[in-house]
């Protein structure tokens, strides 16, 4: 299980490259810039690898910043996929209320020193809302009939699953440690990165030229 945590930010390199293979399916909507988000991942993860083989002390700088851009940009292209006037509210709202979070927990967590917790929590729970907001709109379209060649579906499924076994595994992280195995809980968040991963990749090579175009 070590050798498979230590294998995601390759998983992520290739998630990127193949993400860029087939751009050309997608170059014309705005999902275009989670391609840019699917490098930064990588990269970043390979830096946070960098970080510990020198000896630094701690990363979690920039994680934080990592999950705070992450984060901003997901509810904001669930907004621009949203028809329904009410749903795009309330991703606007979400992402408000994300930001203000983030900034507020500054006063209760050093970002560098220590990972953020409740602002990650909230996020978490807010865009699984706003998946399932984008899950219902589809269910009343014509689109439910092509789901499988929507690359944003695919996506939605991916990050749903990822952030509804991560948000118990995140509260375990920080309040149980003492009384949870770490090794234990890490491996399961691992094994929901490779699933999250392999759903962006389905996505990419099922997905058909601007289906779903936002």
């Amino acid at each position: 299980m070590i050798s498979i945590r230590s294998s995601i930010k390759y998983i992520e390199l290739l998630v990127a490259i193949i993400g860029t293979i087939y751009l050309f399916k997608y170059k014309h909507t705005y999902l275009k810039y989670f391609l840019v988000i699917l490098w930064y991942t990588a990269i970043n993860e390979f830096s946070g690898y960098l970080f510990r083989i020198l000896g630094f002390s701690t990363n979690m700088i920039i994680y934080n910043v990592f999950h705070f851009i992450n984060f901003s940009f997901l509810f904001l292209l669930f907004n621009r996929s949203l028809e329904i006037p009410k749903y795009k509210k309330a991703t606007s709202i979400f992402l408000g209320i994300y930001v203000a979070s983030f900034f507020i927990n500054m006063f209760f967590e050093n970002y560098l020193i220590e990972v953020q917790t409740v602002p990650f929590l909230i996020a978490s729970v807010l865009l699984i809302t706003s998946i399932v907001f984008y899950f219902s709109e589809i269910l009343n379209t014509e689109e439910v009939l092509y789901v499988k060649n929507n690359m944003l579906f695919w996506i939605s499924v991916g990050y749903l699953l990822y952030l509804s076994g991560n948000i118990p595994i995140r509260v375990i992280r920080n309040y149980f440690a003492d009384v949870v195995s770490l090794e234990n809980v890490l491996e399961i968040s691992s094994v929901l990165s490779i699933v999250m991963n392999m759903c962006f990749i389905i996505g990419f090579v099922w997905g058909e030229k601007d289906k779903g175009k936002l």
